[in-house]
């Protein structure tokens, strides 16, 4: 071997040592991770294409009772019954909460990067990385629900109480902000090219906003955005359509001191039960209108799902997969899940909970319920992985959910 080519082969190897130590650093590692991950998943979609939300399958009801059901966190209960809300002062033309110190998110932690900035209003001194390392240990963990929002506030910062409810509107928005309360709001965004499924991706995704302030004038909120910027604007009549899929949720924190004064800017909507009978009325109502849409039905389901009325939820999930809805929509809700386990459609579950991992398979939710759908129809062995995946992604996951189904044939 002759000086030269030795030496290029050193220099070679040298580079490629270098470049395996840069590559340890934490937060290059965190970039690199997230940008392989896509560009494999991109691949993989370019072979095999994630194709649109699959239709319901023929009912075919199980002959039998299951003696396993994984539970809704709702307790059944008989339905409430709704109070007229209550009349509030005129609101002012416009309001505004300081700024927090604007955190940019880093790949797919717009909820702890979110729920980062709103503890900062209230003292808090942590980052999004001390939120995510609970409740989404796993970067590629692409979601991150309202629930394991409150669970951090509650357990890790719990001289505040945090809430959320479905059915916002955007006068509520407008007098909790003029109330001195920031919101987060679940949203749609559309995702750069570059995070693509692959060339035929929607680019829809679920993203998290911090509202901070509001303008009659210009008809537009202002909100912190982790993954665009911080104070932008967005107007009323974007926020309405973009808030829509999410069954309108938000959630809003408070010192326990003020709890008296939030129950009166919220009305009835204070009670879980009253608020949820009250929206599942009016999701009702819009789908008695024939240009109702997949997400009017979805959100009709989901309303359902909570008082676990799951065969009419059912069929209301079914009408809105006919009326198609975006693929990463079983990303971030899983009320179909339960609705088909429980009314004992256990091919549509298998069905869409496959499909959601084709589209994202560290979802901790989707596994869960694979294996639900797996452990019905005996496949023990299948089951038990589909949790352990589910368990691996997110050990905290819904206070081990995972772990509790394993050990039902362990």
């Amino acid at each position: 071997m002759s000086p030269k080519v030795r030496n290029i082969l050193l220099g070679l190897a040298g580079l490629l040592l270098l470049a395996v130590l840069v590559y340890q650093i934490p937060a290059v590692k965190s970039r690199l991770d997230w940008r392989i991950d896509v560009f494999q998943i991109y691949v993989k979609n370019v072979i095999d294409p994630v194709g649109p939300v699959p239709t319901a399958l023929p009912v075919t009801p199980l002959s039998f009772t299951p003696t396993v059901a994984a539970t809704n966190t709702t307790v059944a209960q008989s339905l409430p019954t709704v109070t007229a809300m209550a009349t509030f002062p005129p609101l002012p033309a416009q309001a505004s909460i300081k700024s927090p110190p604007y955190e940019k998110q880093t790949a797919n932690n717009c909820g702890p990067a979110t729920l980062s900035m709103a503890l900062h209003l209230y003292g808090w001194e942590g980052e999004q990385s001390d939120i995510s390392n609970l409740i989404k240990p796993v970067s590629g963990d692409r979601n991150v629900n309202p629930e394991e929002l409150r669970y951090y506030v509650r357990t890790q910062a719990g001289w505040l109480n945090l809430e959320y409810r479905v059915g916002g509107s955007l006068e509520l928005l407008k007098r909790l902000l003029a109330s001195n309360y920031p919101v987060i709001v679940e949203t749609v965004t559309s995702l750069n090219p570059a995070d693509a499924l692959g060339p035929t991706d929607d680019l829809w995704a679920a993203h998290y906003l911090l509202v901070t302030a509001y303008d009659d004038a210009t008809q537009q909120f202002t909100v912190q955005d982790s993954y665009h910027g911080a104070d932008l604007t967005i107007s009323y009549e974007q926020l309405e359509k973009d808030w829509k899929p999410f069954n309108n949720v938000y959630l809003l924190m408070y010192f326990p001191q003020f709890e008296e004064e939030v129950k009166t800017l919220l009305g009835s909507d204070w009670d879980p039960n009253l608020n949820r009978q009250r929206v599942l009325s009016a999701t009702e109502a819009v789908t008695t209108d024939p240009a109702a849409d997949g997400y009017d039905w979805f959100n009709y389901g989901s309303n359902l799902v909570y008082f676990e009325r799951y065969d009419e939820a059912a069929s209301a999930y079914d009408k809105a997969r006919e009326l198609g809805l975006p693929k990463r929509m079983f990303r971030y809700q899983f009320g179909p899940f339960l609705a088909y386990f429980h009314s004992n459609r256990n091919e549509d579950l298998l069905t869409l909970a496959s499909y959601a991992l084709s589209v994202t398979d560290k979802s901790e939710e989707a596994w869960l319920w694979y294996g639900f759908g797996l452990y019905r129809q005996g496949d023990y062995p299948g089951a038990l992985k589909a949790w352990q995946k589910a368990d691996s992604i997110n050990p905290n996951f819904y206070e081990d959910q995972a772990r509790k189904a394993m050990q039902l044939v362990q």
